[in-house]
């Protein structure tokens, strides 16, 4: 039975003070018999027409990637956010004078009795929200990396902060969407048509929504596509600590690592009232992604607030502030979305997700468009079962009754919190490292014969979480006539790792110890042995943790010293384990449509396998990358989904 995250434990806090334990263990090509032990990869290899293709510069070029999931070295000193408008006003213009020129029409704007309400009790709260806010909010601008948040974004609210002209118009927007996030997460037909037999999900109706909601951001930007989707569920956590976790970036980050590449808070309005977060307000920059180097990630910069509701539910909700951003071009603006958050009894909670953007998706690959197109990949079934996995995730932590009987099962508190969150910075990793994000430098390699591979590098110097040197990131997606639940099961297996785990020599691979952090089984941390078949070689350990949930399903691992293992399972510090992660991101290639089994391509029932490894090609920092090291990754990920078609839908022989 799991307990309700009533206190949370913290999430991952970063420290930089000591040096890393365990560097050796990362997955390098240090190793002398990688090519001997495996001639299909010499005679790939051999086949490879990469080298004119890789720039000169890809060392030096590739520092933008992530450090630890999240550190103040992604973007160095930077977090912009591209998105913005020219000609959006971001409020409502019921009249204007024809008598003046078209720069200097008075705007007018009427207000419900309610909204008018709530725009007193703010200024009640903040009387002078362009004078003292603005001038301390100028700028401890906070973000996720700890530091100062800098680029356009920044600039911008350092003049909004000293001008104060846009306050009110922020306030007002942030109400109206309020409003309007409360009513579609409660109202039915005939706003939101009801979903399919077919398994389909419910769809706005784009029509009846513009006839209720005519104020707020206005009529749909010309080139944008519209995106809505609605879902629920009840989680295992109190409201109160949900609310804190939407409102505080760190959390926030952490807690939807899988969706979230980027965030920051760049301005707080108002931090609430009454000793909590009701009528918090904050503007923010955040980047949403999908774990695929071919779905673009989004950029968004909006206002969050958060309140509560009259009959004691608490609301949180974002909307765009694209008015504020002349000039940028315009790729994704937030509606407004956001949850509705109910309490239940036992420390449960039921929240009502609303996602509602609209956006420019030409860039994205084929294979993902009808993913993409039917919203659940940036959706809010995808929010939902993400928000509902993390809390059972959290909640394990603090189990207290578990099963002493079962072999392998870690059963001191602190160990499992300490291997918890040596996992959690893993899979934080793996998900920032995968997209397509504007932080990562992505080359592509072709030629090979397969799914095109795209990789990046970076330095990896006094960072105590991973191994120092060069590290190449290599990644590539591709669609299986198989179902997302049977390459899920065979991947997180350790009893059919070496049919595709070409690193791991042939090895026998056995689990040693194990924590269930969710009520599907396949929720789970795992320290797995690999015994080698080689008695020159010494037995490697692999950390491995495998999650699922109703959006898509993930298999992380990283190989982890002995030594660093034995003081995470006693409780120590697990900040310091040197990880490089690699693993799978599995996702359903488009909606569910009954009970049809991957057969007519992409939407058939098929899976979306993204297989990204991250290798150390250099333990030397300085040094230069070696475009024998590219082709070699290059040949090993091609390898490996060679192995994986053929063992999970028969495809071809394994080499």
């Amino acid at each position: 039975m799991m307990i309700p995250a009533r206190h949370m434990p913290p999430m991952i806090g970063r420290s930089s003070a000591a040096a890393a334990y365990g560097s050796s263990s990362a997955l390098s090509l240090g190793q002398p018999n990688l090519l001997d032990n495996h001639p299909q990869l010499q005679q790939a290899l051999q086949q490879q027409h990469l080298l004119d293709q890789i720039p000169a510069t890809t060392a030096e070029s590739g520092d933008n990637m992530m450090r630890g999931g999240r550190s103040s070295d992604l973007l160095g000193d930077e977090f912009e956010s591209k998105s913005g408008s020219e000609n959006v006003d971001g409020v409502s213009v019921d009249d204007q004078d024809p008598n003046q020129p078209p720069s200097k029409k008075k705007r007018y704007h009427r207000h419900t009795q309610h909204q008018i309400q709530e725009l007193e009790a703010f200024f009640k709260e903040c009387p002078h929200p362009d004078d003292k806010q603005p001038a301390a909010a100028a700028y401890g601008v906070t973000d996720i990396f700890g530091g100062v948040a800098a680029g356009a974004a920044g600039e911008l609210l350092r003049g909004a902060a000293q001008s104060g002209a846009d306050k009110p118009m922020i306030v007002e927007l942030a109400v109206a969407a309020m409003e309007e996030l409360v009513q579609m997460a409660q109202l039915d037909e005939p706003l939101w048509n009801a979903p399919g037999v077919d398994g389909s999900i419910e769809t706005l109706n784009e029509e009846e929504y513009s006839r209720m909601f005519s104020r707020g951001l206005g009529p749909k930007q010309y080139g944008l596509k519209s995106e809505a989707s609605r879902d629920s569920s009840v989680v295992i956590m109190t409201h109160a600590n949900l609310v804190e976790i939407l409102m505080d970036v760190n959390q926030y980050a952490t807690m939807f690592s899988s969706i979230v590449s980027r965030a920051a808070t760049l301005e707080v309005l108002s931090t609430g009232v009454a000793g909590n977060y009701n009528g918090a307000l904050q503007v923010m920059s955040v980047e949403f992604q999908v774990p695929s180097p071919l779905v673009p990630t989004r950029e968004s910069y909006f206002v969050r607030y958060c309140k509560q509701n009259a009959d004691g539910t608490w609301a949180v909700v974002d909307v765009s502030l694209d008015s504020l951003r002349p000039g940028s071009v315009l790729k994704c603006r937030r509606r407004p979305s956001g949850c509705l958050i109910q309490e239940m009894p036992n420390g449960y909670s039921k929240v009502t997700w609303v996602e509602h953007v609209e956006v420019d998706d030409r860039s994205v690959h084929n294979i993902y468009k009808l993913l993409v197109n039917s919203g659940l990949a940036f959706g809010a079934r995808r929010w939902v079962g993400t928000l509902d996995r993390q809390c059972e995730r959290l909640a394990s932590v603090l189990a207290s009754n578990i099963p002493t009987s079962d072999i392998g099962v870690i059963t001191s508190s602190e160990g499992r919190k300490s291997m918890l969150k040596l996992a959690e910075r893993m899979v934080m990793s793996f998900c920032g490292g995968v997209t397509a994000s504007a932080a990562h430098q992505w080359t592509t390699l072709s030629g090979s014969g397969a799914e095109d591979v795209r990789v990046m590098t970076r330095k990896s110097v006094d960072d105590p979480g991973r191994p120092p040197g060069i590290v190449l990131n290599a990644a590539t997606s591709f669609w299986l006539p198989v179902p997302p639940k049977r390459v899920f099961d065979f991947l997180r297996d350790e009893s059919s790792r070496s049919e595709w785990d070409i690193l791991s020599n042939g090895g026998i691979v056995q689990e040693m110890a194990h924590i269930a952090n969710g009520r599907d089984h396949g929720n789970c941390v795992s320290l797995l042995r690999v015994n080698s078949t080689n008695s020159n070689q010494s037995n490697m350990l692999i950390l491995q943790e495998s999650c699922t949930d109703s959006s898509g399903s993930y298999v992380i691992y990283a190989p982890v010293d002995v030594v660093a293992m034995n003081v995470v399972l006693n409780g120590g510090d697990p900040d310091y384990v040197a990880l490089l992660p690699s693993g799978f991101a599995i996702l359903p290639d488009g909606p569910a449509r009954g009970n049809m089994q991957g057969e007519g391509g992409v939407g058939s029932g098929g899976s979306l396998l993204t297989v990204a490894f991250q290798i150390l090609v250099d333990s030397v920092p300085t040094a230069k990358l070696s475009l024998g090291s590219v082709a070699t990754v290059n040949s090993l990920i091609a390898c490996t989904v060679e192995r994986i078609k053929a063992a999970v839908s028969g495809e071809s022989n394994p080499q």
